[in-house]
């Protein structure tokens, strides 16, 4: 992972990051690791006799993709900086000068936030979620304060 992909916000910043999909990601995640151990255990040594190595891999194999899905949807987050704006969108990191941003919204029934680009482009940030209510709301507001702050004067 090359050393800019997960960003120190600078003194300052403003992050945002989803409250919903962390939280019930963990608990499921938790869940499953109880579920299979519990269940894994309750088979009895006579039959995890039968698995194969190959298939106790898979399952943890299994497991990680999973536990990655999750990661990714956690690390996610939007940073407003003096800079400019930093969206991290589970692996993938993109950081855009405040002129490049015209716009931030959040759909009704939208899952997450979109930011509209200069260039036409439109980027899913899924920092800011729907399923989070007010509290995207309210973050909402507060980067298209902070967008207005740093808008060019010739718009």
């Amino acid at each position: 992972m090359p050393a800019d992909s997960d960003p120190t916000p600078e003194a300052g910043a403003t992050t945002w990051r989803p409250i919903g999909a962390r939280i019930a990601g963990a608990l499921s995640i938790l869940t499953l690791v109880v579920v299979c151990a519990v269940a894994w255990w309750a088979l009895g040594p006579e039959i995890r006799s039968h698995f194969t190595t190959a298939q106790r891999i898979t399952l943890v194999v299994l497991f990680g993709m999973l536990f990655a899905a999750w990661w990714a949807m956690a690390r996610s987050r939007l940073i407003a900086a003096a800079d400019g704006v930093t969206v991290v969108n589970g692996y993938r990191t993109r950081h855009y000068e405040w002129a490049e941003v015209i716009a931030f919204r959040l759909r009704r029934g939208a899952p997450w936030a979109e930011l509209d680009l200069a260039d036409g482009e439109s980027l899913a940030v899924f920092a800011v979620q729907g399923s989070d209510g007010d509290r995207a709301r309210t973050a909402v507001t507060e980067f298209r304060t902070l967008l207005a702050r740093h808008e060019p004067p010739d718009r």
